[in-house]
């Protein structure tokens, strides 16, 4: 049956009427209003797991309040970012800033200043050494082999009583949310650790193991990628090793994503769910839905939209020998 587009009223509204609007609309305005509702249909499972991927420089760009309130609300029960974002993230949240800048500027005076620039934000490198030197003393403060979610929740107690702004590992931490970074040595928490002395070992491949089981022992699970890379394919990957262990796993269930990226090029940040059915990575009867648009618009629509939303249901986990999920 043929349905017609509704044109969108200006009139007061709050987001959740907005973006329900919006999904009988056209092009990308439609696909984020398509987005929402599957986001929503998520939030009514009485059993899932919602998994959230985390790329780009999103916290510089002013998102770690939304990422911090997601996880708070239990709106994502896992996250998966590059280290990069964490980092920014406990920069931030011990009362250091980014600033706006410019992308029209004389780099080389910038490099000369001691300030570094992400597009059109600004950060003090000073700063950042402070942060460097932080972290590698929780490094050599730390002895044996660790994941990368077990070397996060070490940071996220140690800065736990320094916060001044909220954070996205110290909410993690407190409300049971694992915070997996499989690339950790990409970043600046690497470079914290490589000053240390003597460092502990994270074992990411106990990342790989940890969270295929979390998610194999998920009754259904859900996906929210923002951006690509590594994120997005760590959490992709986690339905091949889970068949390859002999779980009965047929992909995820629910998928989202926001990116800027196009399918044609061959790079994982921008290849559709469809493609991901090939590989058992999305379920062929999932509900899915990729919205291309910058993160920095979209993200703060769908969340200011999920103020008027509830959480039915959302698991708790217990890591040792084995991974345990109950639900609450």
């Amino acid at each position: 049956m043929m349905h017609p587009t509704v044109p969108i009223e200006v009139k007061n509204r709050d987001f959740f009427d907005l973006l329900k609007s919006m999904s009988k609309t056209g092009f990308q305005g439609r696909k984020l209003g398509e987005a929402f509702e599957i986001w929503l249909e998520m939030l009514n499972e009485e059993k899932i797991t919602i998994l959230m991927g985390l790329a780009g420089a999103m916290v510089p760009a002013g998102m770690r309040k939304i990422v911090a309130w997601l996880i708070r609300n239990r709106f994502i029960d896992v996250l998966v970012s590059t280290g990069a974002n964490l980092f920014h993230d406990i920069h931030e949240a011990l009362g250091f800033k980014h600033y706006l800048g410019h992308e029209f500027v004389n780099d080389e005076e910038l490099f000369r200043d001691g300030i570094d620039r992400i597009f059109d934000v600004f950060a003090l490198e000073k700063e950042f050494n402070e942060i460097d030197f932080m972290i590698s003393e929780i490094f050599e403060e730390s002895e044996g082999v660790f994941s990368s979610r077990e070397i996060i929740e070490r940071i996220a107690e140690r800065i736990r009583e320094e916060v001044k702004e909220e954070s996205i590992v110290v909410s993690a931490l407190e409300k049971g949310v694992p915070i997996f970074c499989p690339a950790i040595a990409d970043s600046s928490i690497g470079i914290g650790a490589s000053l240390a002395k003597r460092r502990c070992v994270v074992d990411t491949i106990k990342d790989v193991e940890e969270l295929t089981e979390l998610v194999a022992k998920s009754k259904k699970t859900g996906v929210i990628y923002i951006g690509g890379g590594v994120p997005k394919n760590f959490i992709q990957q986690t339905e091949v090793v889970a068949r390859l262990k002999g779980y009965d796993a047929k992909g995820h269930d629910y998928a989202i994503q926001i990116t800027t990226d196009s399918p044609q090029f061959g790079g994982l940040s921008g290849c559709t769910f469809e493609e991901g059915i090939s590989w058992g990575k999305i379920s062929h009867r999932g509900k899915k839905v990729q919205v291309f648009v910058d993160a920095t618009i979209a993200l703060p629509i769908l969340a200011h939209g999920l103020l008027s939303a509830k959480r039915v249901n959302f698991p708790r986990f217990r890591f040792g020998e084995s991974v345990e999920i109950s639900f609450s």
